[in-house]
C-alpha cells in the first residue's frame, strides 16, 4: 500500500472530516498524509488510517503505553513513570542518520479522552518542543485513527529534511501500528 497525501485545503490539524473518496480509500488500507512546515528546523505531519476495530479496542491498546515500543520501530523504551489523571511516559528512540545514530529521550504528559483522544505534551527532553494527539472517531465497523505530530529537534536540521523523514517513515509506522493493533484483538 502507499501513503496518499492531501493538501492543506481538504483539511488542517487533525481535522477528521474527509471525503467519501479518502475514507475510501482509507477503508482500503491506505494511509493519507498531510505533511506542513512547523518551524525552520521542525516539521508537522497528520497521518490517518482505518483501522478494523471497534474504537473502544483500538483505544484499550494504544493506551498501553509500553507497547509502543512494537507500533514504532525506532521507540527503544516506552514505560509509564506516573499514573494519575495526565500520566508521565518516559520514551527513548534511536534513529540512524546516514553515518551517524541519533538516540533521543523524551519525558511526555499524557491526557486522555476515553475512547475519543490521548494528547502528548513534552515535559522535557531532546526537543525544543513536542506535541502529538492520537483521535479515534467510529467509522463503518472500524475505527478512524488520525494521529497528527509536530516537533522541534533540539540540533539544527532544514525543516525539509525533517518532513521528508516524516513523510517517508510514518506510512510504515502507521501501518506497523494497524498491524499490531489487529494482532493484540
Amino acid at each position: 500500500m502507499s501513503a496518499f497525501f492531501i493538501s492543506n485545503s481538504v483539511t488542517t490539524g487533525s481535522d477528521m472530516t474527509l471525503s467519501q473518496d479518502k475514507q475510501s480509500l482509507l477503508m482500503q488500507g491506505e494511509i493519507l498524509l498531510e505533511v506542513r512546515p512547523y518551524t525552520a528546523w521542525g516539521g508537522a505531519v497528520t497521518a490517518w488510517m482505518y483501522v478494523p476495530l471497534v474504537r473502544s479496542h483500538v483505544f484499550e491498546q494504544l493506551t498501553d503505553y509500553p507497547r509502543w515500543v512494537q507500533y514504532f520501530p525506532n521507540v527503544t523504551k516506552s514505560e509509564i513513570i506516573q499514573r494519575g489523571e495526565v500520566k508521565r511516559l518516559y520514551q527513548a528512540a534511536q534513529k540512524a542518520f546516514l553515518f551517524l545514530t541519533a538516540q533521543v529521550e523524551i519525558y511526555l504528559n499524557v491526557v486522555e479522552v476515553i475512547g475519543q483522544k490521548i494528547q502528548f505534551r513534552m515535559e522535557k527532553g531532546n526537543f525544543n518542543d513536542f506535541s502529538a494527539d492520537l483521535e479515534l472517531k467510529d467509522c463503518g465497523n472500524g475505527t478512524l485513527l488520525s494521529y497528527t505530530v509536530q516537533a522541534t529537534p533540539n540540533i539544527p536540521i532544514p525543516s525539509i529534511l525533517i518532513q521528508q523523514a516524516m513523510n517517508f517513515e510514518l506510512p510504515a509506522n502507521m501501518r506497523k501500528m494497524r498491524q499490531v493493533l489487529c494482532k493484540g484483538q
